[in-house]
């Protein structure tokens, strides 16, 4: 009896320990699982529910199905899109044209500071340390210092091209010399990519380099045979990352431009401006959410084509992705 008593004892212990584990789990993850449900899945759902409406200003809690006795509810807002609104393209180009340069110039510039970054020199901490700093700047003051440096007026880029003896520009008050002007300063913050660089980089092993050495291999060899192929995990991260960053160009925009809105002749309407305006400018909630949801789409096509091609990862012994 005193055995049997004892093994219901031991038992109850067990399972009062297993509920409170279980309860405990469940208070440190429930936090994060309303946060999700209540500020990335509903927002999510419901804005597909509203870009079938082709009049919702976002003023009312709910749109109407009917207005003036016309049918409010259907796909006008994905024919607008395709058929009736020329700035879709016309963002859509400029979005492409930034990402195709911005995206590729970003990894290998990253991936060659991250190089000299990467040397046995004495004080190299420091500089580390100097090139990350632009990444911590928030948006706005970035924005705003930008903004002062390129002022054709009174701003430091034209007293330097004066200074060298070279003609003045435009900078980001010509429709010519504006996207050129965005792509160079976002090309700043290059910090953040290359500490992701420099990490994989002191990965790779020693023995490796010293292997190839030996065997007769120079520099470039064992750049393109062994460094970048130990560093494509972060190459792979970085272009999924650089993609979707470059697509959802905005507050960058907005911080750097001001009043000025996308630029001159529209040479700055990203895609997500476009979407901002015509959600908070323009009070057309239900076809900024058409336009958003366009976005999403465009964006993860573009992320599974690149992880269906991602064969050329290399992910140690695992082999390749």
């Amino acid at each position: 009896m005193k055995a049997k008593a004892l093994a219901n004892k031991r038992g109850k212990t067990v399972l009062g320990r297993s509920v409170r584990s279980q309860l405990g789990w469940a208070a440190f993850t429930l936090p994060v699982l309303l946060g999700v449900l209540i500020f990335s899945l509903y927002p999510m759902v419901i804005s597909l529910y509203y870009s079938f409406f082709k009049t919702y200003t976002g003023t009312t809690n709910l749109p109407d199905f009917y207005i003036n006795g016309f049918l409010n509810f259907g796909i006008f807002n994905y024919k607008k899109m395709f058929t009736l609104d020329p700035e879709v393209w016309q963002s859509l180009g400029i979005t492409a044209l930034y990402s195709v340069i911005v995206v590729p110039a970003s990894l290998i510039l990253s991936f060659l500071v991250a190089l000299l970054m990467n040397s046995k020199v004495k004080g190299i901490g420091i500089f580390r340390v100097i090139y990350y700093l632009p990444v911590i700047i928030p948006t706005t003051i970035w924005g705003l210092l930008w903004a002062d440096f390129f002022n054709v007026r009174f701003g430091l880029a034209n007293q330097i091209l004066s200074a060298l003896g070279l003609p003045e520009s435009q900078f980001l008050e010509s429709a010519d010399t504006a996207l050129v002007t965005f792509m160079s300063i976002n090309l700043w913050t290059l910090g953040a990519s290359m500490i992701l660089w420099l990490s994989a980089l002191k990965n790779v092993p020693d023995e490796l380099i010293e292997a190839a050495k030996l065997d007769g291999a120079g520099a470039f060899t064992r750049m393109f045979r062994i460094t970048i192929p130990m560093c494509t995990p972060v190459l792979f991260y970085n272009l999924i990352t650089g993609i979707i960053g470059a697509l959802q160009t905005l507050g960058s925009v907005m911080t750097l431009m001001g009043d000025s809105g996308a630029g001159p002749d529209n040479s700055l309407l990203f895609f997500a401006y476009k979407i901002y305006g015509t959600a908070f400018m323009s009070y057309n909630m239900g076809y900024a959410c058409a336009l958003a949801w366009f976005l999403f789409v465009i964006i993860g096509a573009l992320t599974l084509i690149a992880f269906r091609t991602s064969k050329w990862v290399y992910y140690g012994d695992g082999g390749e992705s």
